[in-house]
């Protein structure tokens, strides 16, 4: 017999940096899952990933057990990474903070396409280049 899903968690976790300090602690704790244990599964498993935030779904069953689903990294993190900034324009239509060429969105969405709800990576680039024309990135 399957075991029962009691509990799914979204969580966006630095890569291989995960402690059970807060906000991961608290969250998994009232979960009834066993910190030290998914803090060491997932930093094993985000070794090669180091400096991005990774979001994972973590399903508790009813005997306390868990797994978990890394997913890719938000498209804003991979695009301030690609034009070198730290944050987004707080006025995306009078400040623009950098550019983007089509080569690089495309990169962006071959990498995320498993994530989006894009058929192909043409598609994925639009995606991403709405993403990017938000944040205050100019698209080439």
């Amino acid at each position: 017999m399957a075991k029962k899903v009691e509990k799914q968690l979204k969580l966006q976790v630095p890569a291989g940096k995960a402690t059970p300090a807060p906000p991961l602690g608290p969250a998994l704790g009232q979960a009834g899952i066993n910190i030290g244990e998914f803090v060491n599964q997932f930093n094993d498993a985000t070794k090669e990933m180091m400096g991005d935030i990774i979001p994972v779904v973590i399903n508790v069953y009813d005997d306390r057990s868990f797994d978990f689903i890394l997913k890719t990294p938000p498209a804003s993190s991979l695009l301030l990474k690609v034009i070198g900034q730290k944050s987004g324009s707080g006025k995306n239509l009078v400040k623009k903070i950098g550019k983007v060429s089509q080569k690089q969105l495309e990169e962006i969405a071959e990498q995320k396409l498993q994530d989006l709800s894009a058929n192909d990576v043409k598609a994925g680039a639009k995606i991403i280049a709405g993403t990017a024309r938000s944040m205050g990135i100019e698209t080439e």
